[in-house]
């Protein structure tokens, strides 16, 4: 009898992976040590207090920078010079004093990017606790077929939706302006030219957007921390934790990859909205117990 050593169930000797929880089984001494670690870890994580156990440790091997950070450091610069820029028209024996519309433009840049600098001061302090341990479920980084796998499947389904967003706004424009083309004689030419103006525009972004998207997710870091209440996947930050936010569904995947999915929901002035997150996974990693911590924590 063969029996797998993370769940426990009888196994076949020739098998390479478990039929029941999936974790790829041993096949030399090196991946027996591997193994036995990865095992020894979440076995600590289930069996002991979270809030004995040293997070930042676990964690110390991901090497992640907050890329936040840069975004409140631009956002405090870009406020300041706001800032100059409204005060500049009240100062005298200056090129710019008097002329009173700077100063609204430049309080307005000086709003705007004291309000950004704030929204991304908080993720950033958030994103540090995913960092530091304090607040992370699990944390992993993926491997190169990994991430391509990953990319190729977020490119695919981008492609995909965006196809149809552009084909159902085209016959929207196309039914509105035929409408006023229908009943209105004069400018029907001009109407005609922004019609197609409109679709060609839309088409642009439909089409190009999910390359772009693919590029920046090809120059990602890789590296995958689940939280409480936030993830930072492979250079993005996800946050849940507003008022009237959560997860709504979670589950462990096996297509297209191995992995966690779920999905969040959150309110804001465009009321509710709901984000999927498909993420990929080594199989030594024990999901079941990231998803019981996403849920404990919900």
């Amino acid at each position: 009898m063969k029996y797998c050593p993370t769940c426990g169930k009888i196994i076949l000797d020739e098998a390479i992976y478990c039929n029941n929880c999936g974790i790829k089984l041993i096949t030399n001494n090196s991946e027996t040590e591997v193994l036995k670690e990865s095992i020894s870890v979440q076995n600590t994580m289930k069996s002991e207090d979270t809030e004995s156990i040293d997070f930042g440790k676990i964690n110390n091997q991901i090497k992640l920078k907050n890329n936040q950070s840069g975004i409140v450091k631009k956002s405090l610069v870009i406020a300041i010079i706001g800032f100059v820029i409204a005060v500049l028209p009240f100062m005298e024996n200056n090129p710019l004093t008097g002329i009173w519309a700077l100063t609204l433009i430049g309080f307005f840049i000086f709003l705007s990017a004291i309000i950004v600098t704030f929204i991304f001061k908080s993720r950033e302090k958030k994103l540090q606790t995913l960092i530091s341990g304090k607040n992370v479920l699990a944390s992993w980084t993926l491997s190169d077929d990994e991430k391509l796998q990953y990319v190729n499947f977020l490119y695919s389904n981008e492609k995909a939706k965006n196809k149809g967003i552009f084909i159902i706004t085209t016959l929207l424009i196309v039914a509105v302006f035929g409408i006023f083309m229908l009943f209105i004689d004069e400018g029907k030419m001009a109407m005609f030219l922004i019609m197609i103006a409109l679709i060609l525009v839309i088409g642009f972004f439909a089409f190009t957007m999910p390359s772009f998207y693919k590029s920046k997710n090809l120059q990602g870091d890789g590296h995958i921390l689940i939280g409480k209440k936030f993830a930072y996947i492979n250079g993005f930050f996800h946050n849940w934790d507003f008022p009237l936010s959560g997860i709504k569904k979670a589950s462990i995947i096996k297509e297209p990859f191995y992995g966690l999915y779920f999905q969040y929901y959150y309110t804001d002035r465009t009321f509710t909205n709901t984000e999927e997150l498909n993420i990929p996974a080594p199989l030594t990693i024990d999901l079941q117990y990231v998803l019981d911590g996403l849920k404990t924590h919900n």
